[in-house]
């Protein structure tokens, strides 16, 4: 394994107003407090990015990112997806060497976790990376769930909405893994992969990694015990509100 000083490595939060399911979440109010906002302090704690971005393409977003005292920068509403959004900024920016897309809807996103994700890219061999964590048993049949299957040298083999590896023999030990959707990636490989056209297995699982493997990049997984809660439907919000509160307490 190749090593050297860590590089220039930026996070950018994609914020999208327009959700199917939750109009406007990334504005919805957390304890007080807009979602985006958290997830930008959570960036913050992890002290390893050296700068932090919101890139969306609505005017509501970027005042209140400014007005907390973030950065925004106003990106095309033609992005279809998170890594196009960051895509998009880092096409301006060949001075940042690596960049990771952290989720907009992940409040309690842990700065451990994150500063463990860009952190493998001081091996210089690493070109793309994301995170996964120990598959609990309840989400074994949970399609909301992505799996990860892993190399001996840690790469990601295959991610599957389905319960993966196949156990033929009841009984023989497997490590199974749950899926993190954080991603960083070199500059060079983020462009190409955003210039690249959607792929059979892609389409079939709806997991946008999966076009890297298709390609035959290589994604670099590290293993974290972080359990992900995500705000998906405005439900959710009491839900992360309890633990905040249980947090402080």
């Amino acid at each position: 394994m190749s090593s050297s000083s860590a590089p220039k490595t930026v996070a950018v939060i994609p914020a999208r107003h327009a959700s199917t399911r939750f109009p406007g979440k990334p504005l919805a109010l957390i304890a007080g407090r807009p979602m985006i906002e958290h997830v930008w302090n959570r960036c913050q704690e992890a002290r390893t990015f050296d700068e932090v971005w919101v890139a969306t393409d609505d005017a509501r977003i970027f005042s209140t990112v400014e007005g907390f005292g973030g950065r925004a920068i106003m990106t095309s509403p033609d992005c279809a997806t998170g890594t196009d959004r960051v895509a998009e900024v880092a096409r301006v920016r060949p001075d940042v060497d690596v960049w990771v897309n952290v989720q907009g809807d992940e409040p309690l996103v842990d700065p451990a976790a994150l500063k463990v994700l860009a952190g493998l890219f001081e091996d210089t061999s690493v070109r793309m990376g994301t995170l996964v964590r120990p598959l609990e048993e309840d989400e074994a049949g949970s399609s909301n769930v992505v799996k990860a299957v892993l190399s001996l040298d840690g790469n990601a083999l295959y991610f599957s909405r389905s319960l993966v590896p196949f156990v033929r023999e009841p009984g023989t030990p497997v490590r199974r893994w749950g899926h993190i959707g954080l991603y960083g990636y070199r500059r060079d490989v983020l462009l190409t992969l955003a210039g690249l056209a959607s792929t059979p297995l892609e389409e079939a699982e709806k997991l946008e990694q999966l076009r890297a493997l298709e390609y035959g990049i290589p994604i670099r997984c590290a293993r974290v015990s972080w359990r992900t809660v995500a705000v998906d439907v405005p439900g959710d919000v009491a839900k992360v509100e309890a633990i905040m509160r249980e947090r402080r307490a």
